[in-house]
């Protein structure tokens, strides 16, 4: 299967390949971004080759599916989305998302997540999609309750991080429940993602 790119109004949504190693480690490398992440920012560009060498694998195996966030006027690769702990015979997998700190508050996360999620949903048939967050991760609890997620609770001590046991919040969204949202916004049909 060729790997799916999305198009939204404003972003290109593209397979990462070796080209934008420099680049993910650029934005990896960050505290700001990696510090809700549940892992430690990148010391090394061979961290990065082989986290992409990792979207690859996952891919092909059906396990993950990451895209690389790009701007359509610009070209520049801002961050990635994708669907984590993916399995399609079970209908389910869980979003995560990051971007560089340039690109914060223009809304391109929230684009990338819909049509991840579109993705998800629409063409991967999934029933549920999960999302873990750090407690203190406001931005991200923000963005998922905005889509439509429900918090479910929280997990004691469940992403290691820094040394350091972190509680986390579970949230989700059904396919029903995102249909429902799909009929009330039809002003976001505009906004839908093509593959």
């Amino acid at each position: 299967m060729a790997f799916p790119e999305l198009d939204t109004p404003r972003l290109k949504l593209i397979e990462i390949t070796k080209q934008h190693a420099e680049r993910y480690f650029e934005i990896m490398s960050l505290d700001s971004v990696t510090k809700y992440y549940g892992m430690e920012s990148l010391q090394r560009i061979e961290q990065a080759e082989d986290i992409i060498k990792s979207f690859k694998d996952g891919f092909e195996s059906k396990r993950s599916l990451r895209w690389g966030i790009t701007l359509k006027d610009t070209g520049a690769f801002i961050g990635t989305a994708g669907l984590n702990n993916l399995q399609i015979g079970n209908k389910k997998a869980e979003i995560g998302f990051e971007i560089h700190p340039d690109y914060w508050s223009n809304g391109y996360t929230s684009e990338a997540a819909a049509a991840v999620i579109e993705f998800a949903f629409e063409e991967l048939k999934l029933y549920r999609m999960g999302a873990v967050t750090f407690l203190e991760n406001k931005s991200s609890i923000g963005l998922l309750e905005k889509a439509g997620f429900t918090k479910e609770g929280v997990l004691r001590g469940y992403i290691y991080q820094n040394g350091v046991s972190n509680d986390a919040n579970i949230f989700s969204l059904l396919r029903p429940e995102w249909e429902t949202l799909q009929e009330k916004n039809p002003s976001d049909g505009d906004k839908k993602a093509r593959v």
